[in-house]
């Protein structure tokens, strides 16, 4: 089975642990959870997985399918087919959201799509998102709402077709009605394209829709437990103590 492994990983950042010895899979085709406390380390492991610099990485590896991408940078490792939705995604002045989906795809993809055939795909993924067509003419996350940002992340995971979605609190500023759309939504991704999904959560509301396969827990940058949703469900309505 394709698969990411993370082997005994220790991360720094500003010369403060915190990471330590860290070990999980995350499978295609699968989806696995992560959950912890505020300030356990979870999207420290996000950010490591996509190669952020700003966390230095001082003993152990991680695996994409065979190949160490440890040392690969960020864009190796999304042409590699790893993408992450951010918890709080950054703001871009004088882009419009349909220009810089453009641009990455063709990026991402080596391809370069007109924007008349970009347009008619971005039609596509956006009906079954429900957005609002206004949206791609204003720049990226400038003024959007927080589900309106959740919306335009999960946009780019429907565009980009990962091998490897890590999507950090994607039900953070989603109501009910937008989170069962996107929940679902991520069910069919992982049946067409195998995907696997690594998701990084707070609340049990999500369980609702997804059957994870893996669950683990995070404390203090140590995975205290691994388990399945009934470890999930049983921890976020009892607490981390």
């Amino acid at each position: 089975m394709n698969k990411i492994e993370i082997i005994n990983l220790t991360c720094f950042v500003e010369n403060k642990k915190v990471l330590d010895n860290v070990n999980l899979e995350i499978n295609s085709n699968e989806i696995t959870i992560l959950i912890g406390p505020n300030g356990a380390g979870k999207s420290t492991i996000s950010n490591v997985l996509m190669g952020n610099d700003k966390y230095v990485v001082t003993s152990g590896k991680i695996i994409l399918n065979g190949k160490d991408i440890t040392n690969l940078k960020t864009d190796e490792r999304a042409k590699l087919g790893l993408f992450l939705s951010f918890q709080h995604p950054a703001e871009i002045s004088g882009v419009t959201l349909s220009n810089f989906l453009r641009i990455s795809y063709n990026s991402l993809k080596e391809k370069n799509l007109s924007v008349l055939d970009f347009r008619k795909l971005l039609t596509e993924k956006q009906e079954l998102l429900e957005i609002d067509k206004k949206l791609m003419s204003r720049f990226v996350n400038f003024g959007f709402s927080g589900g309106e940002k959740k919306r335009s992340e999960i946009l780019q995971l429907l565009l980009f077709t990962p091998k490897y979605a890590i999507l950090d609190e994607i039900d953070s500023g989603l109501d009910v009605d937008g989170l069962k759309i996107i929940l679902n939504l991520i069910n069919e991704i992982k049946k067409i394209n195998e995907t696997g999904f690594f998701i990084i959560t707070h609340h049990d509301k999500i369980l609702d829709y997804l059957n994870p396969n893996k669950v683990y827990v995070l404390k203090n940058g140590k995975i205290e437990k691994s388990g399945n949703s009934n470890l999930a469900k049983e921890i976020l309505k009892k607490g981390f103590n």
